[in-house]
């Protein structure tokens, strides 16, 4: 897919600055990493991205767009072509305290408090007062470890893609309930399951604040990969409003561990009355979770 164009219109021509901004983003390359692989010199990327150099050689921006894996198209129309505008840099309105533009092909965040710098979270700055922080804190912070920025990219599209939907099956009865969490490509990396049951049924008797439904949590899967990127509040979510909409406002649920922060986060309450945990199999086998 072409990258970026010399395409101009009535109005305006290309930006190159913002253009290979968003290129070098893409390829997760810092200014002199990608003047190593074009061969052109760091000062003269650096005055083309600023909108320094008015009037830069074909040549040369041929050579940064094609080292930043984009191509170059001529006066053609993106309708014909193809050509598609690069995503812009989601950080390049933010200054650091010189003025300064931070490194495309980096993640940055907003410094609001200890807990967004990370070596004032790892010493427990947020525990102390503001008069008392050791450093001023920085406008912004980011990470350096290309390896945090590529799971942090791909997390985001993940959550940015993954959609829930609830399975309608014939050989399902009418009161089982089964969401799925899928990936764009039919990947299948989370899972919740769920059935509606009768209180008056299981318990006997009748009383006037019983509800005559609700809803048994029989399980909610994700994939470990997958796991701590929201699918499961998701799921439980998609759950809660599916219920709503037939009517149905009481849930129940059993929980251990993270199960039960999840549905803490998701409303759930913690009762008083609590189930026992058994199991069946060899005495003197013990599990290792």
């Amino acid at each position: 897919m072409t990258e970026a164009s010399d395409h101009t219109d009535e109005t305006s021509g290309v930006d190159l600055g913002p253009a290979l901004r968003a290129l070098r983003r893409r390829a997760d390359l810092s200014q002199r990493q990608l003047a190593e692989r074009s061969g052109v010199p760091q000062p003269t990327l650096a005055r083309i991205e600023s909108g320094r150099a008015l009037d830069p050689r074909f040549r040369t921006v041929e050579r940064l767009v094609q080292a930043a894996g984009g191509a170059l198209a001529v006066g053609v129309p993106p309708a014909v072509s193809g050509v598609t505008e690069p995503t812009p840099v989601p950080h390049d309105d933010m200054r650091d305290e010189a003025g300064r533009r931070y490194p495309a092909h980096l993640d940055v965040w907003p410094v609001h408090e200890p807990r967004d710098w990370p070596g004032a979270w790892w010493a427990e700055w947020y525990r102390l007062p503001p008069e008392r922080y050791p450093l001023p804190l920085p406008p912004a912070a980011y990470e350096l470890n290309r390896r945090y920025r590529d799971n942090r990219r791909w997390a985001a599209e993940v959550r940015r893609t993954a959609q829930v939907r609830r399975v309608l099956a014939s050989d399902l009865p009418s009161t089982c309930w089964r969401y799925v969490a899928e990936l764009p490509d039919g990947t299948l990396v989370g899972e919740l399951r769920a059935h509606e049951r009768s209180p008056f049924l299981e318990f006997g008797e009748w009383h006037p604040d019983m509800p005559e439904r609700e809803m048994v949590l029989d399980g909610v899967l994700v994939d470990a990969r997958h796991r701590r990127l929201g699918l499961g509040r998701r799921l439980v979510t998609a759950l809660v409003t599916g219920m709503r909409e037939a009517g149905i406002d009481d849930a129940v649920a059993v929980a251990e561990g993270s199960g039960i922060d999840l549905l803490l986060a998701c409303g759930f309450e913690i009762e008083a009355r609590r189930a026992a945990a058994l199991r069946l199999g060899h005495p003197g086998r013990r599990r290792f979770s």
